[in-house]
């Protein structure tokens, strides 16, 4: 064959073959982290309060108001608009099966749809539970950053300080200057990684349920 029959890319072709390519390299496991981000960045400006009351709520996809929520109201709320799945009956039915393997601070003798979904604890388990589980602190050595490398899409929780309760947010930006995609009190915000440095790092987790056929009831 001619080698000069053969197209040559053009300028334009090059410039969006070299955009694309850090997005191709990192296939679905990267895409469907960005678009856990993008779908909680889609809250900013919508929830602009912060309410932790118990409320009766509908199941399946149950929710507060979009106006307010808790800050794991963000990644439920992201989870279901990104990929379609929903927390609050994956939390519900794992917790219905293995009752015991979740904590049981609240004091309750068996599952609440309303609220086990909201709960950072809960959450934490049955992120665990399912091989989302990055890296976890210690009770009793938490300390005030995260080891490992953190990409978009990652789900981190903390300790607030001083004995604060549990918090959540979604990796949103990683570099030299995280950003996290969080409801810490004043809506859904995103804010830089370092304003929590107060708080003591519980858990980072690496949730990709989209990517594969889906089964939670792993032990804990």
């Amino acid at each position: 064959m001619d080698k000069t029959a053969i197209a040559q890319p053009t300028r334009r072709q090059l410039i969006a073959g070299l955009a694309a390519a850090p997005m191709m390299a990192g296939g679905p496991h990267i895409a469907a982290g960005a678009d856990l981000v993008a779908a909680a960045r889609r809250q900013i400006g919508v929830t602009k309060g912060y309410d932790p009351a118990y409320r009766k709520l509908a199941y399946p996809n149950g929710d507060a108001p979009m106006n307010t929520g808790v800050c794991a109201d963000v990644i439920v709320r992201a989870a279901r608009v990104a990929w379609g799945i929903d927390l609050q009956q994956l939390v519900h039915e794992d917790m219905a099966a293995n009752f015991k393997a979740y904590p049981g601070r609240w004091g309750l003798t068996k599952p609440d749809r309303n609220i086990d979904h909201r709960r950072v604890p809960n959450l934490e388990t049955y992120w665990r539970r399912c091989g989302a589980k990055v890296w976890e602190a210690s009770e009793s050595a938490m300390i005030t950053g995260f080891p490992g490398t953190l990409e978009v899409g990652d789900i981190l929780t903390w300790r607030g300080f001083p004995r604060g309760g549990p918090h959540v947010a979604i990796v949103s930006h990683t570099g030299v200057l995280p950003r996290v995609v969080q409801n810490h009190g004043f809506g859904a915000r995103e804010d830089l990684l370092l304003t929590l440095w107060l708080d003591a790092a519980a858990g980072h987790y690496r949730w990709r349920p989209a990517l594969k056929p889906y089964r939670p009831y792993q032990q804990a």
